[in-house]
């Protein structure tokens, strides 16, 4: 008799650890479909983090001016994205008449490298990508001159290994984007277009993106300002799953998107829009992306001289 209970008892057991598995199963299928099959890794940041100590070799005959894009991910990655942004980047730059390198080798963070580009673009960059030598060299890099341009992801990680990274360079921590949708049309306030990034806009912009929304107001840093999001033309909630609570990822009305400010007497800008690959096809998204470039290459002013801007 006990032994049959005892089978009963396994059976019982056998059946609750399959309806487990099917229930996780089902949660995580449910999960992937709510947030989308790139968007997992934002849960995985750190993991299997790769650091390169080997630059690549460039070309002597690279033009200037000169850009470097980076594309480099320990994190999460939008590969459709990253390859589309990536190729707008070059298209941008051999119509400008400008050299450029594309690359996801990290090692190329180094004194000598470096000196050979006006700016570098972080596009959708996310983990811990440096190491203590390479960080190093860009922060000294940028804080003597250099030109920083930080494309979406470059600023969507949920935390960051180098503080110096997102509270000085970026500006602010990214505290979550829009779910459920994950792309909703919303209006953009363009508040300055004065800036070469921004002349060509009008007042206001619609489009459809991924919003992001962070956990302090950059304004308050003394950062230029250049678009905010009218919060009340979309819904700026994160809802994960069908059935949990939507996090409230409001910032309220100053809720900033794309801002500049002086890294001492380098140019940062950075820009929270362009999930989607599509978007690099837009002539609007285009011609803000390459005035931004510009302006950090230094080719247009403002400058920056200890951290502040200078008009001549």
């Amino acid at each position: 008799m006990k032994a049959i209970a005892k089978r009963k008892v396994f059976r019982v057991l056998g059946v609750l650890a399959a309806i487990l598995v099917l229930v996780l199963v089902g949660l995580s299928l449910m999960f992937m479909t709510a947030v989308g099959p790139g968007n997992f890794g934002r849960l995985v940041l750190g993991i299997g983090t790769s650091y390169d100590k080997t630059p690549p070799q460039i070309s002597a005959k690279l033009a200037d001016p000169a850009i470097l894009i980076f594309s480099k991910t320990n994190g999460f990655r939008d590969d459709a994205q990253i390859v589309a942004a990536n190729r707008a980047l070059e298209e941008i730059a051999r119509q400008r008449g400008w050299g450029s390198y594309t690359t996801e080798n990290a090692a190329i963070f180094n004194p000598d490298q470096l000196a050979r580009f006006k700016a570098v673009i972080w596009n959708s960059v996310s983990g811990d990508v440096l190491t203590s030598g390479q960080r190093d060299a860009f922060r000294n890099w940028m804080e003597k001159g250099g030109g920083f341009v930080g494309l979406h992801g470059a600023g969507g990680d949920p935390q960051y290994a180098w503080r110096w990274y997102v509270d000085d360079l970026i500006g602010s921590q990214f505290i979550g984007h829009i779910m459920d949708p994950q792309f909703q049309m919303a209006t953009l306030n363009v508040e300055d277009r004065s800036h070469p990034a921004t002349r060509h806009l009008g007042p206001t912009w619609r489009r459809t993106d991924e919003w992001y929304s962070f956990a302090t107001n950059p304004r308050d840093k003394g950062y230029r300002i250049l678009v905010t999001i009218d919060e009340g033309t979309y819904r700026p909630e994160e809802k994960l799953l069908p059935f949990t609570k939507p996090k409230n990822i409001r910032m309220g009305a100053d809720h900033p998107m794309v801002w500049t400010h002086c890294v001492k007497d380098g140019r940062a800008f950075y820009s929270a829009l362009g999930h989607a690959a599509s978007t690099y096809q837009e002539p609007q998204h285009r011609e803000m992306i390459a005035g931004a470039i510009s302006w950090a290459a230094g080719l247009q002013g403002p400058g920056c001289a200890n951290g502040k801007e200078i008009t001549s």
